[in-house]
């Protein structure tokens, strides 16, 4: 079994396996092909890998020789293009907002894996990317936030007088709020929560936010701990009360989304405006439209006073530790994947790998995402 880890984009600094990681690919008798450079953002060399016992490549030898290959960004058409029918790819292909990508793997009959779409239950925990990667986005948002508000975040007393702690408002209690809770808590802020799923009130508590609820919230069971839609009328409520805390808070961090779906609104110019000159929103969500109307994805700007950070990619402003926790949810998926002979056993019965893989053989597998597709 040989798999062949890809270099990434251009704009990605992480890389899907670093070397440390190729010990646990020779435990599965299987070999590595690495891209020359695919680490060298990451601060992994070539030469770290060829001491680890990889072997150096390129792209074009690596898609005709691998069996499996890794990346965490989608591989452009033209490379999927090349991979050996009976490969296997494995990535981040956001397939619940990029049809015309699972369109184009269902044409080439290929069979792929998409990290996020790992099953939200105890067995997946270990391979869950999106939380290793919101557990990045929680805390950089954080840090990046203080960093640029003109206040500090703890209470403090001094000669000069009491400095009064920053308050600090989270909108969305998932693995990336409730890691900028922790953070935020540690600093010394005074933090506030929302969050439409009820259940995580007690999660909130536990790290110190004080939880604002909204009444009348739709959950749903089956929505795996994921953020549903929810009425009109709700979301008015939401809005309405967010702007009254937002208008006394220094720092909003918005991480608010909904699967395969644009991310809901929740700040709206007016309370932009109704925020405190110096105040900084770093909205997390602005890939997926934001979750601030004023975001623009990519770019920190500066209206009514407010600097507004549109910033959805911080796992890439940390890609050693990144690459670290990717690697692992991979390493941790292929020992599903891949028997102990170092052969593939693709039981797509087993419910992580029916979950992950969202096409083979022509055909969606993912249960999910045939049920979204159908909607």
């Amino acid at each position: 079994m040989t798999i062949g880890i890809l270099k990434e984009p251009d704009y990605e600094n992480r890389v899907s396996l670093l070397p440390e990681g190729l010990k646990a690919i020779e435990n599965l008798n299987s070999s590595t092909l690495i891209e020359s450079g695919a680490g060298d953002k990451a601060f992994a060399s070539d030469s770290d890998y060829s001491e680890k016992g990889g072997t150096i490549s390129n792209l074009d030898d690596i898609l005709k020789n691998s069996d499996i290959l890794l990346s965490i960004n989608s591989p452009s058409k033209e490379v999927l293009e090349k991979l050996k029918p009976d490969s296997i790819m494995i990535s981040v292909f956001n397939p619940l907002g990029d049809k015309e990508m699972v369109d184009f793997l269902l044409k080439k009959k290929l069979t792929a894996f998409s990290m996020d779409m790992i099953p939200r239950t105890t067995r997946g925990q270990a391979m869950d990317v999106l939380s290793s990667m919101a557990t990045i986005a929680g805390y950089k948002a954080v840090l990046d936030s203080a960093m640029n508000l003109p206040n500090f975040l703890p209470m403090f007393m001094t000669a000069a007088g009491t400095i009064r702690p920053a308050k600090v408002l989270i909108l969305g209690a998932g693995v990336a709020g409730l890691q900028a809770i922790a953070i935020a808590r540690k600093l010394g802020a005074v933090v506030e929560v929302f969050d439409v799923r009820s259940e995580v009130k007690e999660q909130v508590e536990s790290l110190g936010g004080k939880f604002i609820e909204v009444e009348g919230a739709k959950e749903d069971a089956d929505a795996g701990g994921y953020a549903v839609e929810q009425t009109d009328e709700f979301k008015e409520k939401q809005r309405q009360l967010i702007h009254d805390h937002a208008a006394k808070s220094n720092i909003l961090i918005c991480t608010a989304q909904i699967p395969g779906r644009k991310a809901p609104l929740l700040i709206e110019a007016k309370t932009v405006k109704a925020m405190k000159d110096g105040s900084v929103i770093v909205d997390l969500a602005a890939s997926t439209g934001g979750n601030c109307e004023l975001t623009e994805n990519g770019k920190t700007i500066v209206k009514e006073g407010v600097k507004i950070i549109g910033k959805s990619d911080y796992p890439s402003d940390m890609p050693n530790d990144a690459s670290r926790m990717y690697g692992n949810n991979l390493i941790n998926l292929l020992k599903v994947l891949i028997d102990e002979e170092g052969k593939v056993k693709l039981n797509l019965e087993d419910e992580i790998l029916q979950g992950t893989c969202i096409t083979h053989d022509g055909e969606i597998v993912s249960p999910r995402l045939k049920s979204f597709l159908s909607k």
